[in-house]
């Protein structure tokens, strides 16, 4: 079940959702908060989100994963308020029985994150800050 937090992402509680004795190939990709950003250095990045919304995406991207990739398990968490830079802000973790599909999977799980679920993003510099738009997507649906 996809959800939105506000405490620190648990990598081993996040592959733990998502292992075992069927899983032949667990997947993880963590989204963290960079120290630069278009020549801007970034002190922090503050997450909002409509929480019930931005689930529902979450668990309809789940259910694409497992109809499109043969995944048996996904876990699918975006984190929400201040972050500093080294945060993790995004988990996504995949068991497929085979490599191949959990990591096809988590790469399309993340660009259907970027671009579908209404999470806002606010960079803070050290010399002001600016909400960022959505990534863009291509005509394939994924993002830029």
């Amino acid at each position: 079940m996809g959800r939105i937090v506000r405490d620190a992402i648990d990598l081993q509680e996040l592959a733990g959702r998502v292992s075992g004795q069927e899983i032949g190939g667990i997947a993880v990709f963590l989204g963290t908060v960079r120290i630069q950003n278009a020549g801007k250095r970034v002190v922090a990045v503050e997450y909002q989100a409509y929480a019930s919304m931005a689930e529902k995406v979450l668990e309809r991207i789940e259910g694409e994963v497992r109809r499109d990739f043969g995944a048996l398990k996904i876990a699918l968490v975006h984190r929400i308020g201040r972050l500093e830079v080294g945060e993790i802000s995004v988990g996504i973790a995949v068991g497929a029985p085979h490599r191949r599909e959990a990591l096809a999977a988590v790469e399309y799980a993340i660009e259907r994150v970027k671009v579908a679920v209404p999470i806002w993003k606010r960079e803070i510099y050290e010399d002001g800050s600016e909400w960022l738009e959505p990534a863009p997507a291509s005509p394939t649906g994924e993002a830029g």
